[in-house]
């Protein structure tokens, strides 16, 4: 490799590493997605004036049809759609890896047991997330069921499929046997098909970040195995932010990753988990919530997948503008695991232009909850609901959630009274300070934004 492709390989790295510190805030995560995208644009240019390639019209046949998708998918995907699609790349990323370490194995004979080592890891991480990522998807977009898939030795047949795997990883090592290789790559697959399986949908934030994690460390193998300093780079930053986000994301579930992983969360619920409704609801009009609103001096605003679906980012936007004009705090609480992917909250409004200042972190907006007037809840089920804090026997108890109920008023926007992605009944919706605002949240929010300007 010259010295000039070093060279610009370590200032793609600095680009990536500048590019990811950027994101971790919205007001700079415009300008941290395009240093980090133009790091590995010059990357892979630097790439291509290698020696050892070959043909170029292939490389150039992929990257076309690959940028016409990429665009596609950009622009026609839907917000709602956004957590199947990041699923989506996390499965693409760790397929890439095990078809590196494939073609690896293919093409050339290994000699060195550290290379065999990182095929080996390369091709098993990558098909463990791109089969478990599928299943993700499946999920998230509910073309399977987002409850649990458990059956009796579950666990014990995930360890003997880990053993396969370890077992002819190291046969395979020593004798080259392509057949053995087959297999391991089977395992492997097979292995993240089970292990997403059987994991409820409440936990899918969790998975995504952790199939994230996932991906890049099979980028990271995978760069050791074509001895690529840029992609081992690139693939331990997005490994250890990926860890570093999950393990955040279980503490705000107040839960281990273990038990994310094997408690098959879901699966049943009990006395205090229930999907049935527990009492009677007090239903409101948007007439009579715009009443409300109009008397009150602060409001929280509580968004939750039902905004995403609605698409009511925009509706509520403008029913905080002119809240506010109207001289009213207004405030919006972020859960962190709220909707379906980690940030998802914060991508919808920040697409609906909300200031970033406006928005709180559950820690912030809790202990002043009892002075908010009205805490307006726009589809969030789990996040909030009460059990989480009062009822052992919930599968949600421990979980930190947004304590809305100790408003002095709520209001709960949902199309019906279907329980949420978790599958269990919010008592919440029960309360005496709680009202129902039934129907479409965007038509429902657009109706209250027309009351305030008559």
């Amino acid at each position: 490799m010259s010295m000039i492709q070093q060279l610009v390989y370590i200032a793609a790295s600095l680009l990536l590493i500048i590019g990811l510190k950027r994101l971790s805030s919205p007001a700079t995560a415009r300008q941290g997605n395009f240093l980090s995208a133009f790091g590995m644009l010059i990357a892979l240019v630097v790439t291509l004036f290698d020696q050892s390639i070959l043909s170029y019209q292939g490389i150039l046949l992929g990257l076309g049809i690959g940028t016409v998708i990429g665009v596609f998918a950009a622009r026609l995907v839907a917000m709602t759609a956004m957590p199947e699609m990041v699923a989506l790349l996390n499965g693409f990323g760790g397929a890439s890896s095990l078809f590196v370490g494939w073609a690896v194995v293919a093409t050339a004979p290994i000699s060195s047991m550290i290379t065999s080592i990182t095929v080996l890891i390369s091709v098993v991480i990558g098909g463990l997330t791109f089969s478990g990522s599928m299943i993700a998807w499946g999920k998230l977009s509910e073309k399977i069921g987002s409850k649990p898939l458990l059956f009796w030795g579950q666990k014990y047949l995930n360890l003997f499929i880990l053993l396969i795997i370890v077992i002819n990883g190291v046969l395979w090592a020593q004798s080259m046997d392509i057949q053995l290789f087959y297999l391991i790559i089977s395992a492997a697959l097979l292995l993240g098909v089970l292990a997403v399986v059987s994991i409820g949908g409440g936990d899918m934030p969790v998975v995504i970040s952790l199939l994230n994690s996932y991906s890049g460390i099979a980028a990271c193998a995978a760069g050791f195995v074509i001895e690529n300093m840029l992609l081992i780079v690139a693939g331990a930053l997005v490994g250890a932010s990926g860890l570093i986000l999950t393990n955040i994301m279980c503490k705000s579930m107040n839960r281990s990753l273990r038990n994310v992983l094997f408690s098959g969360f879901g699966s049943e619920t009990s006395s205090g988990g229930s999907s049935e409704q527990e009492g009677e609801v007090n239903p409101i009009s948007s007439s009579d919530a715009y009443l409300i609103l109009e008397a009150a001096q602060s409001v929280m605003i509580v968004p939750g997948y039902g905004m995403a679906v609605a698409q009511a980012q925009h509706a509520i936007k403008e029913l905080s503008e002119l809240m506010e004009n109207n001289g009213k705090d207004v405030k919006f609480a972020i859960h962190p695991v709220a909707g379906r992917m980690p940030g998802h909250m914060n991508v919808l409004l920040a697409e609906a232009d909300v200031p970033y200042d406006q928005l709180y972190e559950m820690d912030d907006v809790n202990p002043i909850m009892e002075s908010v007037d009205v805490c307006l809840v726009i589809g969030a089920n789990d996040v909030v609901n009460p059990d989480a804090l009062q009822s052992p026997e919930s599968p949600i108890y421990g979980m930190p959630i947004i304590e809305v109920s100790r408003a002095k008023t709520v209001f709960v926007l949902k199309r019906s009274m279907n329980v949420g992605f978790a599958g269990i009944q919010n008592p919440l919706f029960f309360k005496p300070n709680t009202r129902m605002l039934f129907g479409d949240a965007k038509e429902s929010l657009n109706n209250v934004v027309v009351e305030f300007k008559e």
